[in-house]
């Protein structure tokens, strides 16, 4: 990485706009991911989305299998520029990307033998996989899951909203993954890298200052 461009562009920035990015990168953790199946509601895939930013998860995986919508930026609130979007159009394909990075696919359900979310072991990585508003998760995602996963309710209604689900699982693991011995942040590389990432999507006009950069140190 070109640590002279990261400071030439962090010159850009005002010292309490670098000093939120060190303070936010310091939280993040990539040890935990989401993924989306065919939300319908685009409102509930930003919302998510939004949640994984506040809760310091850096990746969401949004499948797209039926529907290509894109990401509803006013419910995401910019969350969108600080949190990495990864987009398939098969759900194989997410499910086989994060396996080889060595996640745990776990299929949330409040059916079948779920565990507790209190019960779930923080230990190794995880992606948590959450399905459509009615249907729930594909065959495809319960197949290939490692662990399924609910959260525990005590009223008539059987199932929560996708995004409340989202960030109640998000606030707990991440929250138990904090108070671990669990070696959960960015390295520095990958510190230094989300760095360079948001400065150039905190300057107005970043393609003129790294056009000029460029023709300086070319």
């Amino acid at each position: 990485m070109d640590k002279k461009l990261l400071e030439h562009l962090e010159g850009y920035l005002t010292d309490r706009r670098k000093e939120l990015f060190s303070k936010v990168l310091k939280e993040r953790t990539r040890h935990f991911t989401v993924a989306v199946e065919d939300v319908y509601q685009l409102h509930n895939t930003s919302a998510v989305l939004r949640s994984c930013d506040v809760f310091g998860i850096q990746d969401v995986h949004v499948i797209e299998a039926r529907l290509g919508k894109k990401m509803d930026r006013e419910i995401a609130m910019g969350a969108q520029k600080w949190v990495d979007i990864h987009r398939y159009s098969e759900t194989k394909v997410c499910i086989d990307s994060l396996k080889a990075q060595g996640y745990r696919i776990v299929a949330t359900t409040p059916h079948g033998d779920s565990q507790y979310l209190h019960d779930f072991d923080i230990t190794e990585k995880a992606a948590f996989f959450f399905g459509k508003e009615r249907e729930g998760l594909s065959e495809e995602v319960l197949s290939q899951a490692d662990e399924f996963l609910k959260i525990p309710m005590v009223g008539f209604t059987e199932s929560l909203n996708i995004s409340v689900s989202a960030a109640i699982t998000m606030q707990h693991v991440t929250a138990k993954l904090r108070n671990s011995t669990i070696s959960w942040r960015l390295s520095e590389t990958e510190i230094m890298e989300k760095r360079l990432d948001w400065c150039k999507k905190s300057i107005r006009s970043v393609e003129d200052v790294l056009r000029r950069y460029h023709e300086v140190h070319s």
